[in-house]
C-alpha cells in the first residue's frame, strides 16, 4: 500500500512539472521579447515615432496627373530635385528641413491645386522628382545619391522651422553675393526671420559669377526704353541691404533691381553693365532672389564642421527647430 502511494505521488510530481516548466518559458520568452522590443524602440528617434501618417498629393506637370506620396518620400524627392547630392550631409539636412517646413505649411493652409493637389511639382511650389525619374537621371551613381539623402531626410524626420510658434516661409536660393536679402526688398513684405545676413562661402560657387551679352535693341526692347547711344546704359540709384540694386534709371525710366533682373532674365538683382559695339555686357552677381538659405552658403558651412541647426540658425534668424505633428494634428487625414 505504501509503495503504491509512493509511485502515485511521483506520477502526480511529474505532471506537475510538466505542466508548470512550459509555462516558465513561455513567461521568460515573453519577457525578454517585450524587453527587446522596447529597447529597440528607444533607439527609434522620438520624431520618427512621433511623425504623422501624412500624404502630400503631387500635381506633376508631365503627365497632367495628381499622384500621392508619404510626407517623408515627398521630402526626399525634392532635396534630390533641388540640392546637388554631393554636397555635405548637414546642408542637405538644411535642405530637408526647409523642403518639409514648405509642405507642411502648404498643407495646413488647405489651398489645393487643380482642386485636389496640395502642390506641383515645379518651381512654383517645388521642384520634386520620385525614385524612378531620379534613376534615370542619376545613373549609376542612383544608389549612393539616393542613400545619402534618405538618410539626411530620415535624421531630421519630422521636424520643420518656425518662428514664434508658426511655420516659416522657408525661402531658399543656390548663390548669394556674399549676402543674403531683406525680403520686404525683394517681396515687399517684410518678414522677421528672413534678414540680410554675410554669406562669404558662396564665393566657390560655379554661378558666384556670371555674364551676359545682349544687343542693345534687344535690351531696349524688354525695357521699353531708348539709351540713346551712351557709354553707360542706366545709373544705380539705390542699394538693398543685401548689396543688389535697389532702384536704378535708365533711359530715364525708374525701376527696381526686380523688374530689370526679370525683364532681362539675369541671374541676380545684384549687375551692372556696359554698352560696346552695339551690345550689352551684363556682369551678375550670385544665382536666385536671395532672401533665405543660400544653399551654396550652407554647403560652405557645412565643410566647415557647422551643423545644420547652426545653418538654419543663421539664415534664418531667431527661429526654432519643432516637431511637425503638433501642427498636422487634425488639420490633414493620416494614413490608416
Amino acid at each position: 500500500m505504501k509503495k503504491r502511494h509512493t509511485i502515485s505521488a511521483l506520477l502526480a510530481g511529474l505532471i506537475a512539472v510538466a505542466i508548470i516548466i512550459p509555462s516558465l518559458l513561455v513567461s521568460l520568452f515573453s519577457s525578454e521579447e517585450e524587453e527587446g522590443t522596447l529597447k529597440t524602440q528607444k533607439n527609434v528617434p522620438d520624431s520618427a515615432v512621433q511623425e504623422p501618417a501624412v500624404e502630400v498629393a503631387v500635381f506633376r506637370s508631365a503627365t497632367k496627373q495628381t499622384e500621392t506620396f508619404p510626407l517623408e518620400e515627398y521630402v526626399a524627392g525634392v532635396v534630390a530635385a533641388e540640392m546637388p547630392a554631393e554636397f555635405e550631409k548637414e546642408a542637405l539636412k538644411a535642405q530637408a528641413l526647409t523642403a518639409r517646413t514648405f509642405i507642411v505649411k502648404q498643407l495646413i493652409s488647405g489651398s489645393k491645386v487643380n482642386g485636389q493637389a496640395n502642390v506641383t511639382d515645379t518651381v512654383n511650389h517645388q521642384v520634386f522628382k520620385t525614385k524612378e525619374e531620379l534613376k534615370k537621371i542619376w545613373g549609376s551613381d542612383f544608389k549612393w545619391k539616393s542613400q545619402k539623402i534618405d538618410e539626411a531626410v530620415q535624421e531630421t524626420a519630422g521636424q520643420i522651422i518656425t518662428y514664434d510658434g508658426t511655420p516659416i516661409t522657408a525661402s531658399f536660393f543656390s548663390t548669394s553675393n556674399g549676402y543674403t536679402e531683406n525680403s520686404e526688398e525683394y517681396w515687399n513684405e517684410a518678414l522677421p526671420y528672413l534678414k540680410s545676413v554675410t554669406s562669404p562661402w558662396d564665393e566657390s560657387s560655379p554661378k558666384y559669377s556670371s555674364k551676359k551679352i545682349m544687343p542693345l535693341t534687344e535690351f531696349e526692347r524688354k525695357l521699353g526704353i531708348s539709351v540713346k547711344g551712351k557709354a553707360e546704359a542706366g545709373t544705380i540709384t539705390a542699394r538693398t541691404a543685401g548689396k543688389r540694386i535697389a532702384s536704378v534709371k535708365i533711359g530715364g525710366k525708374e525701376f527696381s533691381g526686380r523688374e530689370v533682373r526679370e525683364k532681362l532674365g539675369l541671374a541676380s538683382s545684384d549687375f551692372n553693365w556696359v554698352l560696346k559695339s552695339g551690345n550689352v555686357i551684363i556682369t551678375t552677381k550670385g544665382y536666385g532672389h536671395g532672401v533665405g538659405m543660400s544653399q551654396y552658403g550652407a554647403n560652405g558651412m557645412a565643410k566647415e564642421g557647422k551643423t545644420h541647426q547652426q545653418i538654419i540658425a543663421h539664415y534664418y534668424q531667431q527661429t526654432k527647430i519643432e516637431e511637425a505633428e503638433h501642427f498636422l494634428k487634425g488639420r490633414v487625414t493620416a494614413k490608416k
